[in-house]
């Protein structure tokens, strides 16, 4: 017992001698916080002189015993020999722990919660011979900000219930985005598929091409940053051979600044007209290996079902994100702005893939996103920091089996496996993307909780009358598309199919 009470006082105070030697460890900094804007703070750091030397002190007490100086042997050269020889070799090393420490105690310290990494160049901070070590950086902070009411909201929710009617309409799409796309010699008519050249130009110098790009006449042509309104009366009547000018604006928020809100130069070179054949319900049920008409109708059903839930959580959020940011009046940089519309892009797609959506419809939706990306960002972005202050509020978080069903729902529709989806979330960046939709999408159904709905009718959708092209006139897209995969896990799953380009 009484060896053990002597063990227990001598690790006692062994603990205590190393909290006490770890309070010994932090720094004295000084440290000067301005608010530059809600969403940025520009913060000068002073490290006095006497923890630089202790730093240098502890580094050659690294240093001392491995020391190699002429005329001594290895380690038994006299210190001040040692740090003479060696205080420029060192220093760099010494910088670099000041400025981690530092941004770590800074990041404990201060009551901000940084949204980016600090902006400052390391090579141009110096340990000066005399006197502190002095160091700026910008930094962007999520805003500070009174939290708005969530409990309560009246919202509105479009009820609907689809009908046969419907369901042979969307059976009748099918068979045409599944049709075998046949050359004509015909004139081109609107609903016929064109195989074109585009080169877009200013003041007689090319910015954009592409080649062999295959697109329905369609009333408007959507690239990801512009949108050609009266495609079909531009091409209405073309042949092969034929080519097509138009002026074209380019979106304010496009990713080259150059062209912003400018006028470029289109020619559109047809190189062939091809048509449509379409299939019966029975010729679509054998194309795509269907048990029957039965099954292919149900699976339809369930497709519609899906991008109505789809519809109506984008309403519901919507209307969510209007109350919730009305006092959100904070301005945020437009750096930011420009680094989250590609995360916000990402999640918008996320959630159509996972809602069932056809990659045509989705490349229409991402030109359209990307056109108004900047302006719809900054709206989400507000959204998304009252988001993230609820969920730590009410302590949401992810958790694994949210990623599984997500990815799992991804992997079905792009025929692929869950293993490999992930990898490529992984790999092109887009799992903080997932994220944030898991929690936002969280919060939002917490919202909904507590919300009181009112039911509303669907209204009758006009038929959507515009064509999508991937293709950026101004010549720079802003960042990559999640790359297609390829079969490896016994083929595709039984899905719809998604357009009659993939097709021929």
């Amino acid at each position: 017992m009484r060896g053990n009470s002597v063990q227990e006082t001598t690790v006692n105070t062994e603990l205590e001698n190393d909290i006490v030697e770890d309070e010994k460890q932090k720094l004295t900094l000084n440290v000067k916080v301005d608010e530059t804007s809600p969403c940025e703070r520009h913060v000068t750091v002073s490290i006095p002189r006497d923890d630089i030397e202790r730093y240098f002190s502890e580094k050659f007490d690294e240093l001392a015993p491995q020391a190699e100086v002429p005329g001594f042997r290895t380690g038994k050269a006299p210190r001040k020999l040692v740090e003479n020889r060696f205080r420029d070799q060192i220093e760099d090393q010494v910088k670099g722990s000041l400025l981690m420490d530092s941004l770590a105690q800074i990041s404990d310290d201060q009551d901000f919660s940084a949204i980016s990494e600090p902006d400052f160049d390391f090579e141009s901070i110096e340990i000066p011979d005399d006197g502190p070590m002095t160091y700026e950086f910008n930094i962007e902070v999520r805003p500070e900000f009174e939290m708005p009411e969530w409990k309560g909201m009246k919202l509105k929710r479009t009820e609907h219930e689809f009908t046969d009617e419907e369901v042979d309409v969307e059976i009748s799409r099918l068979g045409s985005r599944s049709a075998d796309l046949v050359p004509v010699d015909d004139a081109a008519k609107p609903g016929d598929w064109l195989v074109l050249d585009l080169v877009s130009t200013h003041d007689g110098k090319e910015v954009a091409s592409a080649t062999e790009q295959l697109v329905e006449l369609r009333g408007n042509l959507s690239f990801g940053d512009a949108l050609l309104e009266g495609f079909d009366e531009l091409l209405k009547g073309a042949s092969a051979g034929d080519k097509k000018t138009a002026k074209i604006k380019i979106s304010e928020f496009a990713t080259n600044e150059e062209f912003q809100g400018q006028e470029l130069d289109l020619e559109l070179t047809v190189l062939d007209v091809k048509r449509a054949e379409g299939k019966d319900p029975d010729e679509i049920v054998e194309a795509l290996g269907f048990e029957s008409v039965d099954k292919l109708r149900e699976l339809i059903r369930e497709n519609l079902s899906n991008q109505l839930q789809y519809s109506q959580r984008q309403e519901i959020r919507q209307q969510i994100s209007e109350l919730l940011t009305e006092s959100a009046d904070w301005e945020l940089p437009q750096d930011l702005l420009k680094r989250q519309s590609r995360r916000e892009l990402d999640r918008a797609l996320i959630e159509l893939r996972s809602s069932g959506f056809s990659e045509d419809q989705i490349l229409a939706q991402e030109n359209q996103l990307r056109q108004n990306v900047l302006s719809r960002t900054e709206t989400m972005l507000k959204e998304h920091f009252i988001l993230e202050r609820i969920a730590e509020v009410e302590k949401i978080e992810d958790e694994d089996a949210d990623y599984e069903l997500e990815i799992a729902k991804l992997a079905m529709q792009r025929n692929d496996s869950p293993r490999r989806v992930r990898a490529r979330l992984e790999r092109t960046g887009q799992m903080d993307a997932l994220r944030n939709m898991i929690v936002e999408q969280k919060v939002i159904g917490l919202i909904e909780q507590h919300a009181e709905f009112k039911s509303v009718k669907k209204k009758k959708e006009t038929a959507d009358n515009t064509a999508a092209v991937d293709f950026f006139v101004s010549g720079i897209r802003g960042g990559d598309d999640i790359p297609e995969a390829k079969y490896d896990e016994g083929g595709p799953e039984q899905t719809l199919p998604n357009t009659a380009a993939e097709r021929d």
